[in-house]
């Protein structure tokens, strides 16, 4: 599963508290941040039902409803990941989220907001559904109709491609996340790395017999990638592995050494000591 940037920030206080009991900290601070989170979460779901009671036309309702499925949506989530209720209650409760962005959307159905939140909602779900089963998690396909529907709306929505390719990419249908990267860098040169990625996990995953294409999608990668890119997947020691133990084309990999070494790339030493021997062999 790949994990947006904009939701890694909603797991750092969660893990980090979760890491308190790993290490035998103290397990009380640990619960009693949990009941904190929950309450709060609680009290936005309650907050957001006022909303929706006291709205006075379609937009406020919508907008409440949104809310209260956001609420719902990470009181799950949370609660799941801390093992604080079982699949069932899990279940109920993003279903309660799920009904209120129905309904959000039934009275805004022109508002991509709450299609990209809905969205979202499913991708996180996806998620953590896959901390458990690494095989594509079916909240995967519900995900990329509501990015689609955003783009489908407004084809500039850069945040909405950012998201559609990482759905693509988590249900291991590379091809269409390098295009939808593609047209998201289009938008925003800086995206450039997700492209990057998109080819380097494609390029990764090639049967060995198809190692001419790899060989290409991961050069792609590295003509790509920036030095300083955020970026996920390593083609270097991918490509290393297939100069050195399939094609043992030995000077093209001394040039990924090259160019990993200038880019400030790890390389595995192992790969290192493959080359040594080759040049002690000529």
């Amino acid at each position: 599963m790949i994990v947006a940037r904009s939701s890694v920030r909603r797991w750092i206080t969660a893990l980090l508290f979760a890491g308190i009991v790993l290490l035998g900290g103290c397990t009380s601070i640990f619960r009693t941040h949990q009941r904190w989170n929950v309450r709060r979460y609680d009290g936005e779901i309650r907050r957001a039902g006022e909303a929706i009671a006291a709205s006075r036309n379609t937009t406020q309702r919508s907008a409440a409803y949104a809310d209260r499925a956001n609420a719902y949506a990470e009181k799950a989530r949370y609660s799941r990941l801390m093992k604080l209720i079982a699949g069932e209650e899990y279940d109920k409760l993003f279903n309660l989220a799920v009904q209120d962005y129905n309904q959000a959307i039934a009275l805004a159905p022109d508002n991509e907001e709450i299609y990209y939140r809905r969205g979202n909602a499913y991708y996180l779900r996806a998620g953590l559904d896959m901390i458990y089963d690494p095989t594509p998690s079916a909240s995967l396909v519900p995900a990329k109709a509501d990015f689609s529907r955003v783009v489908e709306k407004n084809p500039r929505n850069v945040g909405a491609l950012d998201m559609l390719g990482l759905t693509d990419g988590s249900r291991g249908d590379w091809t269409q996340a390098i295009a939808d990267f593609e047209q998201e860098a289009a938008l925003d040169p800086q995206r450039r790395f997700r492209v990057s990625d998109a080819y380097c996990n494609r390029g990764s995953r090639y049967p060995k017999e198809k190692y001419d294409l790899a060989i290409s999608d991961l050069n792609r990668a590295i003509q790509i990638r920036g030095a300083s890119d955020p970026c996920e997947c390593d083609p270097y020691n991918s490509l290393l592995a297939i100069y050195l133990q399939q094609t043992r084309e030995y000077d093209k990999a001394r040039g990924v050494v090259a160019l990993a070494q200038r880019s400030g790339k790890w390389i595995a030493p192992e790969y290192l000591d493959q080359l040594k021997a080759s040049n002690a062999s000529r």
